[in-house]
């Protein structure tokens, strides 16, 4: 199925189910974002920002919220 296929079929869709679409699609890319953030902590991709927070927290430049 081409995406112009689907976004047809999309736009043929009742309300309610295309609202249980949407509320579809968003909790998949909920889990494909936090997939994505486990990842990068794993192979330590985010370990210079991580560090970067920490070195501003304890200069004081950044509180907890």
């Amino acid at each position: 199925m081409s995406i112009a296929e689907i976004e047809s079929a999309i736009t043929q869709l009742p309300a309610k189910d295309y609202a249980e679409l949407m509320a579809w699609l968003q909790e998949h890319h909920d889990r494909m974002w936090d997939k994505q953030i486990d990842d990068d902590l794993a192979a330590g991709r985010l370990d210079a920002l991580i560090g970067e927070a920490n070195d501003e927290y304890k200069q004081g430049l950044a509180q907890p919220l």
